[in-house]
């Protein structure tokens, strides 16, 4: 299964000059739960934001450069991660951003989790929009509010009809 794994404001909003315009603990709690003995795959771009690769998951990054530090396996194209679905269908493939790589991604995922903040942020990089005629949303849960977590924000989850 190929699911998208995002965290967005309500214009889509996901980043900001390369980085996350929010902090939400929590949200970067349930990422680490769902992604934890995964593979995640990105762009280059989010995992130079991330400063490296994640512990404890395998780390794909879609890129031409060969050549990046860390333990990372390296593709050229989201071919690579279909065909990976298709030979282990019981697994979960995490596509994790940028906003270009969530665009070329959409058209086959199977899900989508998306931690939605019911807020306005600054930002430069969008997740694209998506058609409720292609998607059931199956999950619904609220985030908890307080000091450390100061927005409205919700843990959906989408499958595709």
């Amino acid at each position: 299964m190929i699911s998208l794994l995002v965290a967005m404001d309500k214009n889509h909003v996901i980043g900001h000059n390369n980085g996350m315009p929010w902090h939400l603990p929590k949200d970067l709690r349930f990422f680490k739960e769902k992604t934890t003995g995964q593979t995640i795959i990105m762009g280059r771009k989010t995992y130079d934001s991330m400063g490296g690769s994640l512990p404890n998951r395998k780390n794909v990054v879609i890129s031409r450069n060969t050549n990046l530090k860390d333990q990372v396996e390296v593709i050229h194209d989201l071919e690579t991660v279909e065909e990976w679905n298709r030979q282990y269908p019981e697994q979960e493939f995490f596509v994790i951003g940028g906003g270009n790589i969530f665009n070329q991604a959409l058209p086959f995922a199977d899900r989508m989790y998306i931690t939605w903040i019911d807020e306005e942020f600054e930002g430069d990089t969008y997740f694209p929009a998506f058609s409720d005629e292609e998607w059931n949303l199956t999950s619904k849960t609220k985030g908890e509010k307080n000091e450390t977590n100061p927005y409205d924000y919700y843990f959906l989850q989408y499958d595709r009809k």
